[in-house]
């Protein structure tokens, strides 16, 4: 029988002590060197299901898929994937790995079939709506439904059922008084979560992605923009990166009255553009425009605390994190136009 310890946590009021089995220790160390090929800033990262890929989204209009099936040695797989007219912002991956979503500043977002990752070919016509920039995109679980945030303050669902016929669905979900900048499923798909330049946190029922609707009232707290949302695996837990240096812990076990847990993390001494859990939902990793990464661990989450010390090498802005559905392995993008590969344990 392993090693336990107690984690003192109280979802909906109620006090519970929970035994939980003591991970492995975290020591994060680069893998292998950088990722270069990118021309300029990369937004936004993202693994398919098992690992073996990773797409980056560029300023330099690009998307660039990465074979890191071999961590250690990650290779670029063929060209760039072009189309888009001006910065990618975001990259998502449907959990088959066979559809990849970009969005852009050029206002739309495009399919990719990835099912041969040497030859991606660009899906149907771009997705369009949106009036400005789109800032994040992401799909269900079953990978039918997918959401894209806007600076136009709006979020809109399609129906990408058949990816070479995309629909929308519903009018554009409307509520943030200003940009949109993350959007996030739950593990079920039955929730989503936006996080916006109004500094606030938004839950919708997308049970129905055709009836899709606001749950209670706005997520508050932050003192300055939402630039990142992401759900535990077990959905109990969300967590919000914002402008205001902090990241929050939120229990949304009742999505009808989700409340603030702890305090804020702080160590960042600048903007936190982006969060990601582990898996298993006991470790928060955070990108920041102080050029750093910090691992939080979020057992206990009325007491999480940092892991070690922030990780660096990273020379500009770091934009986005992701780990890989094992957790073994985390990527960072940034302003310096490369991606890094991290080991975790």
């Amino acid at each position: 029988m392993g090693w336990f310890r107690g984690v003192r946590w109280e979802p909906e009021g109620r006090d519970f002590f929970v035994p939980v089995p003591l991970r492995p220790p975290i020591h994060p160390r680069p893998l292998g060197q950088p990722l270069t090929g990118h021309a300029d800033c990369v937004f936004s990262v993202a693994f398919t299901a098992d690992g073996r890929i990773l797409a980056t989204g560029s300023r330099d209009m690009t998307v660039r898929l990465w074979d890191v099936a071999d961590p250690a040695r990650p290779r670029q797989i063929g060209r760039p994937l072009t189309g888009h007219a001006d910065s990618v912002r975001s990259v998502a991956f449907t959990p088959n790995g066979r559809t990849l979503a970009t969005g852009s500043d050029d206002e739309s977002v495009r399919l990719w079939d990835i099912t041969d990752p040497s030859q991606p070919r660009s899906i149907g016509r771009p997705l369009t709506g949106h009036t400005t920039v789109v800032w994040s995109v992401a799909f269900t679980p079953d990978g039918r439904t997918l959401a894209t945030g806007s600076h136009d303050k709006t979020v809109r669902l399609w129906d990408v059922t058949d990816p070479s016929r995309p629909r929308p669905i519903s009018q554009p979900l409307a509520g943030h008084s200003s940009a949109v900048n993350a959007v996030a499923f739950t593990a079920d798909g039955h929730t989503l979560a936006t996080g916006s330049l109004d500094r606030t946190v938004r839950l919708w029922d997308a049970v129905d992605p055709a009836l899709a609707r606001p749950i209670g009232r706005p997520l508050t707290g932050h003192t300055d923009c939402v630039w990142s949302v992401a759900f535990t695996g077990d959905g109990r837990i969300l967590a919000s990166g914002s402008e205001d240096t902090t990241v929050r812990l939120w229990d949304v076990t009742d999505r009808s009255r989700p409340r603030s847990i702890g305090q804020p993390l702080t160590g960042h001494t600048s903007a936190v553009w982006s969060v990601a859990f582990t898996p298993d939902g006991r470790t928060l990793a955070t990108g920041s425009h102080d050029k750093t990464v910090r691992l939080w661990d979020v057992t206990g989450p009325t007491q999480a605390r940092p892991i070690g010390q922030p990780l660096t090498g990273h020379t500009g802005s770091v934009h986005s994190v992701a780990f890989t559905a094992d957790g073994h392995t985390l990527a960072t993008s940034s302003d310096d136009k490369t991606v890094r590969l991290w080991r975790m344990h």
